[in-house]
């Protein structure tokens, strides 16, 4: 479910985490990976390497990983097809996806303030020029999509942002989708290597700031998220008109995410 979710902009495999109750066992098990493990195996230390292992749940994550792969490959296709023969009502359902995540995410903030809603604000600012950079195109390189993996993955594990949302404002998600039902090996084991590297240098940042500086962090995702459907838009309408043809999968969109979130709170 989660690999399902997160190839899709807008739906958090985070928040899947949540609802299905492994988020904690998840984050515990990211937080205690340990690059010096690799250490052991350098230095012939299989026994130390084993008992890194079994700390930081390993077999659990095999399995996590193996279904977030396998969901990968599937959808990807079935992505490309949405997006090659009806673009406005698949970038319209996004659309809504994006904007009651935004929402729902916001929420997650008791007492924003005005320091939470200048950070809103400045996320929004920020979000809406960061995409307009997609037009500049920087290309595909793999330098590129390591970078985009260790951005994606890094939003893949909170809940309510999207990291198939983040490769798609870094103008790689279309690319990505292409690679992965192609099975190009090099792109999709230079964004697997970047999404590693994230995940060993900022988790524990992330988990930093969202417990030292929760409604900072929250506000400016949240305008992120909001300010970065401009490129959404845009495809969209390059494809129709929203209103006209992607009213109703729009709506559809807020709907999907609405359901989400009242599964989440029972």
């Amino acid at each position: 479910m989660m690999g399902a979710c997160d190839v899709i902009p807008g739906v958090s495999g985070g928040t899947i985490a949540l609802i299905t109750g492994i988020y904690e066992r998840l984050i515990g098990a990211i937080g205690a990976v340990d690059p010096g493990s690799l250490k052991h195996v350098l230095h012939g230390d299989f026994g130390a390497f084993r008992n890194d292992l079994e700390k930081i749940d390993f077999p659990f994550l095999v399995v996590l990983l193996a279904g977030i792969a396998t969901a990968f490959l599937v959808m990807s296709g079935v992505i490309l097809y949405l997006l090659g023969y009806h673009g406005v009502e698949t970038y319209s359902f996004f659309i809504g996806l994006i904007i009651a995540s935004a929402v729902v995410l916001f929420r997650e903030i008791r007492s924003p303030g005005l320091a939470g809603l200048a950070f809103l604000l400045a996320g929004t600012v920020a979000g809406f020029f960061l995409t307009g950079l997609g037009h500049l195109d920087a290309g595909h390189s793999l330098p590129v999509i390591f970078l985009t993996g260790m951005v994606a993955i890094c939003a893949m594990v909170l809940p309510g942002i999207s990291g198939a949302y983040m490769t798609l404002i870094l103008n790689q998600y279309e690319f990505m989708l292409a690679a992965l039902k192609s099975f190009a090996l090099p792109e999709i084991v230079t964004f697997m290597v970047g999404g590693l590297t994230g995940l060993l240098l900022f988790t524990k940042a992330l988990k930093y700031l969202l417990k030292n500086h929760k409604t900072a962090m929250l506000a400016f995702l949240t305008g992120l998220m909001l300010g970065s459907t401009r490129m959404l838009y845009e495809k969209a309408a390059m494809s129709g008109t929203i209103l006209v043809d992607g009213g109703i999968f729009l709506i559809a969109g807020i709907v999907v995410i609405g359901m989400v979130e009242y599964v989440k709170r029972r």
